[in-house]
């Protein structure tokens, strides 16, 4: 059986005075991201209402592709500088892709 694509929506609120920096440390792990076999899109947003809120909308080709991506260096150091940079935690949910 094929495994299914699986879409991640992840929203960090950068800390006040911290917008940029959370904004260059995001934009900064497109490109590697981007490379990884089973990234399909690596889209990055900033909210229109809020300038402190921003989200990353990803798909993948599977579950194991992401697990993959979790793992990787540049992912990695990028969560170990967020809990300086975020208001709150990170909300990242996972979605089936139906079609």
């Amino acid at each position: 059986m094929r495994e299914k694509k699986v879409t991640v929506v992840a929203t960090f609120r950068a800390k006040a005075g911290m917008e940029e920096t959370l904004r260059e440390e995001c934009l900064a792990l497109i490109g590697p991201t981007r490379r990884e076999s089973g990234c399909l899109n690596y889209d990055f947003h900033q909210s229109c209402d809020d300038g402190t809120v921003f989200m990353f909308y990803e798909n993948w080709v599977s579950k194991e592709e992401l697990d993959k991506h979790l793992a990787t260096p540049h992912l990695q150091a990028f969560l170990s500088r967020v809990p300086d940079l975020v208001a709150e935690p990170a909300r990242i949910a996972l979605w089936e892709m139906l079609a």
